[in-house]
């Protein structure tokens, strides 16, 4: 037998009745039924990127849509939490608004710190009482970053978060003097016979010493690395229209008509 649908479609309990209805053993959806955390994990992580690609090309339509996308992920993740007894939703936003206003005090509270760096090192002081208060006080400086994210933005964090104990260079110039004794032992690995472990081993270390030059001057490797990509497609497209004009593909022509083309396209912009 169906199921009636919520009518008021703007409440957020009306999303959370439809989650329960998708998971309801009497009349839900069998490859609802079937998900479990882990299932469900990789499209989360899907989601969050579509959001953040929706940002991107500032394209407001598709942000409301991949937002409601997003949210539905919670509702997934908090009805499966339900069902085991764990927590509901209610508990979840109940949680993140304690923890909100908790982190805000300058807002909630009595604190007159008014400064975004300030109000930067009184957050990292109430995330280090809030883990005391867990017991997870004992825990490495490193801990707790998930493995999950971009190995760019991991590396970033893992920087900043050692820098936040004193271990990072005084000036830029011992952040470029290792970045450029990183690539010497990078090149240092290339010629014959090549062990190739060695060599990404080497590049590994490169990539990092470069996050830590763009660490010091406040850039964000992930959205550097996306405007290089987008700039590449950019080009590379150039290159193929402009081929296309003649009947050509890039098949069709040597590096340097392509080189050529790309140097073209490099000009306009």
């Amino acid at each position: 037998m169906a199921i009636d649908p919520p009518k008021d479609l703007r409440s957020i309990r009306s999303l959370v009745d439809i989650m329960a209805a998708l998971r309801n053993p009497e009349g839900g959806c069998p490859w609802d039924l079937e998900q479990n955390y882990d299932t469900i994990a990789p499209y989360t992580i899907e989601e969050a990127y579509e959001v953040f690609d929706a940002i991107e090309r500032k394209d407001f339509p598709d942000l409301k849509d991949e937002l409601g996308d997003l949210l539905f992920q919670a509702v997934y993740h908090a009805q499966m939490a339900s069902e085991d007894g764990h927590f509901d939703f209610g508990d979840v936003v109940e949680n993140i608004c304690k923890k909100m206003i908790r982190r805000h005090p300058h807002v909630f509270g009595d604190s007159d710190e008014r400064t975004s760096e300030g109000q930067t090192v009184a957050w990292e002081e109430i995330k280090a009482a809030e883990r005391a208060e867990k017991g997870e006080s004992s825990k490495g400086v490193l801990d707790g970053l998930p493995l999950a994210l971009p190995a760019l933005l991991r590396a970033l964090k893992l920087q900043k978060r050692a820098a936040r104990v004193g271990f990072d260079w005084p000036d830029l110039a011992g952040v470029l003097d290792k970045f450029n004794e990183e690539i010497e032992e990078f090149y240092s690995e290339m010629p014959e016979p090549v062990d190739a472990d060695r060599l990404e081993d080497e590049f590994g270390d490169t990539l990092f010493a470069l996050v830590n030059v763009g660490r010091h001057f406040k850039m964000d490797p992930e959205k550097a690395l996306r405007r290089a990509n987008g700039k590449f497609i950019r080009r590379f497209k150039h290159i193929e229209k402009r081929l296309a004009e003649d009947g050509k593909s890039p098949d069709d022509v040597d590096l340097d008509a392509m080189e050529a083309l790309w140097i073209e396209a490099k000009n306009a912009e």
